[in-house]
């Protein structure tokens, strides 16, 4: 599969959804859903979006944040993944991962990620049978659990990218061999609310996933238990790993693994919502929309973007080479 930017006009006549680019903010060791209060975290994490963005976030993140890294001028929500590391094979060193933008030199984004909400699928919506409803100041939702050694449940995939921008197969785990384009990360939300709850307990069984295959498919109906249909969010990352491939002994396991010091199967991702007003049900609203939602939605230049900015409220460093990773004991 070609970079969607090239190919978005061959591949189908109508779009329905938002796609946006978002600037790294930060990368430091906090987790305000999973982990709220404590600083720090349990291990690293790479976060864009609003500078709202602390230890311990709760009600209306919109009204805090001043900024945000995200193209998208109105949205002040955090998104947030695990951090990918590079384990040296020879001494057992790590060195941090960068995010490189998903098509690379576009619009000035700085590292980052791309962010999707779309309704239906990719191709179109379907708002007149299947209304989408925004969430609500104070929602968030994790996907995914570090905890997962196994194959991760659908939507959460790896790419191996070529030098020609070909993305290639998706796979459950990370690449056995080089990327010579960087690693391809995907991590899809459920997308069916129970129409009470902001959290649950365990950050997920407030929502409900009906897709079963990966990709941009088809949404089905939500069941009765979760029957409010929200927007379908998704990330995008790309790793910046082909730096390190000269350092991947030939024929020997992936070197990489995730700040929890563990492997692809527990591969996740954390959002916080902070839209303003109703900006992204004005966005859903919309029929066969994409982008920016027909305009619905105010755009700012990424060079602004690039200059909001969160500070080290961790004071740890997160670059370098650590004879552990930060988190899981001393670092050099």
């Amino acid at each position: 599969m070609r970079w969607l930017y090239a190919s978005i006009a061959l591949v189908a006549p109508a779009w329905a959804g938002l796609r946006f680019q978002c600037s790294t903010l930060t990368y430091q060791r906090l987790d305000p859903v999973v982990q709220p209060g404590s600083n720090p975290s349990a291990h690293v994490h790479h976060i864009v979006g609003g500078n709202a963005f602390n230890a311990s976030m709760t009600g209306d993140v919109s009204a805090r944040a001043t900024c945000t890294t995200c193209q998208m001028s109105e949205d002040f929500s955090n998104y947030w993944t695990a951090v990918l590391y590079f384990k040296h094979p020879t001494n057992g060193s790590y060195h941090r991962v960068s995010t490189i933008p998903v098509v690379p030199g576009t619009s000035g984004t700085q590292g980052g990620l791309t962010v999707y909400y779309t309704q239906f699928d990719l191709s179109r919506d379907n708002i007149k049978q299947q209304p989408v409803k925004s969430f609500q100041p104070g929602f968030r939702m994790t996907v995914g659990s570090p905890s997962v050694t196994s194959r991760p449940h659908v939507g959460l995939r790896y790419q191996c990218l070529q030098s020609n921008g070909n993305r290639g197969a998706e796979m459950p785990d990370l690449p056995t061999k080089p990327c010579p384009g960087g690693i391809f990360v995907t991590h899809h939300f459920p997308a069916c609310w129970d129409g009470k709850n902001l959290d649950s307990p365990d950050h997920q069984s407030h929502m409900y996933n009906t897709i079963s295959s990966d990709g941009f498919p088809n949404a089905p109906a939500c069941p009765s238990s979760h029957p409010v249909r929200m927007p379908q969010v998704t990330y995008e990352t790309v790793w910046d790993t082909a730096k390190f491939n000269s350092m991947w002994t030939s024929g020997a396991p992936n070197p990489f693994v995730w700040s929890f010091e563990g492997t692809g199967g527990g591969t996740h991702a954390d959002y916080m919502f902070g839209w303003k007003g109703d900006a992204l049900q004005r966005a859903m609203n919309k029929s066969e929309c994409f982008y920016d939602g027909c305009g619905s939605i105010t755009k700012q230049a990424m060079n602004t973007a690039n200059q909001c900015t969160v500070k080290d409220m961790v004071g740890e460093e997160t670059v370098g080479w650590f004879k552990s990773l930060p988190g899981m004991g001393s670092s050099s």
